[in-house]
């Protein structure tokens, strides 16, 4: 599907973070000076919208040091802020690139339960089959029937197999059983899922430590990227679950979902600010073609409804 596609689903998916953020630039800003007071206000809708303190700091300083005393527009406003939130995400947006020369090539598919890990390993194997590549996916979230069925079902959209085990079974034995089956067929690339069950934060990180360990005696390197999904519409939550997650593994980068239902899509903005890590995706939808590469200038149009 064009990207003009994505990009209108992507304006309207935002246009409620939109609002949220440039309704106030609007009443704070109809011609007026750039005094401390509009500052002070700006500086607060912008750390509402979720953008991060350090974000909305920066924004102040280039504002007081360009046009202070001046009389400035809601459209400066919002262009000049566009433009800001452009030069953050830029760094971090960093399309997912598989190095050929890992053949399979071991995703590792974390998030809490409800983010979007099924859905999102399912359109990323529809993806890379519809670029000529074999994927294989593992259900790892073996505690989880619904989990398991839903890849099931992707698996079949995807024209993927799904490597599954009894429910309740190791998820490590599942993961080597899936990446010795991935290594036999000659599959390009393999997709872990896995639970993600915060509520007992020790044994979810001992249960992925030790998926690692047991798929490195089968192939050393791996995994090879270890992804975190995260929901949009968890605002500042979204924060707290990257910190526990670069705490249990070593996270690799990141794939934000469901910005098509979500008034926090400054969240990203924060996150790139705070932790850098690569933004590989963003997903507006429950379509395959609603997952896309991470494009820092087109989410910063759209998040401020531009």
């Amino acid at each position: 599907m064009a990207i003009s596609g994505f990009f209108g689903r992507l304006k309207s998916g935002l246009s409620r973070s939109a609002a949220r953020l440039t309704d106030g630039i609007t009443a704070t800003f109809t011609k007026r000076k750039l005094d401390d007071e509009a500052l002070a206000e700006l500086e607060e809708q912008l750390i509402a919208a979720d953008l991060g303190v350090d974000v909305a700091n920066r924004v102040i300083r280039d504002f007081r040091s360009t046009r202070f005393g001046k009389e400035v527009t809601d459209q400066e406003v919002k262009e000049t802020l566009a433009a800001e939130i452009a030069k953050v995400l830029a760094p971090v947006a960093k399309p997912l690139i598989l190095d050929r020369a890992k053949k399979p090539y071991v995703i590792l598919m974390t998030g809490v339960n409800g983010a979007g890990k099924t859905t999102t390993i399912g359109k990323l194997a529809a993806q890379y089959r519809a670029a000529g590549l074999v994927p294989v996916l593992a259900a790892g979230d073996t505690f989880r029937a619904a989990a398991v069925e839903q890849l099931q079902v992707w698996g079949t959209r995807a024209g993927a197999e799904v490597v599954t085990a009894p429910p309740n079974s190791d998820a490590a034995s599942l993961a080597h059983d899936a990446l010795a089956r991935a290594q036999k067929i000659g599959a390009d690339v393999l997709l872990i899922d896995t639970a993600g069950r915060l509520h007992n934060k020790t044994a979810l990180m001992e249960e992925l430590q030790k998926i690692i360990r047991v798929i490195r005696k089968l192939d050393p390197t791996a995994p090879h990227a270890v992804l975190l999904t995260l929901d949009a519409t968890t605002g500042q939550n979204a924060i707290t679950q990257v910190g526990i997650f670069k705490d249990m593994v070593d996270l690799s980068g990141l794939i934000v979902t469901k910005l098509d239902g979500s008034a926090r899509g400054g969240i990203v903005v924060a996150l790139a600010e705070q932790f850098g890590l690569p933004i590989h995706a963003v997903g507006t939808g429950e379509q395959m073609a609603d997952l896309q590469d991470f494009d820092p200038a087109e989410f910063a149009r759209a998040l401020v409804g531009e």
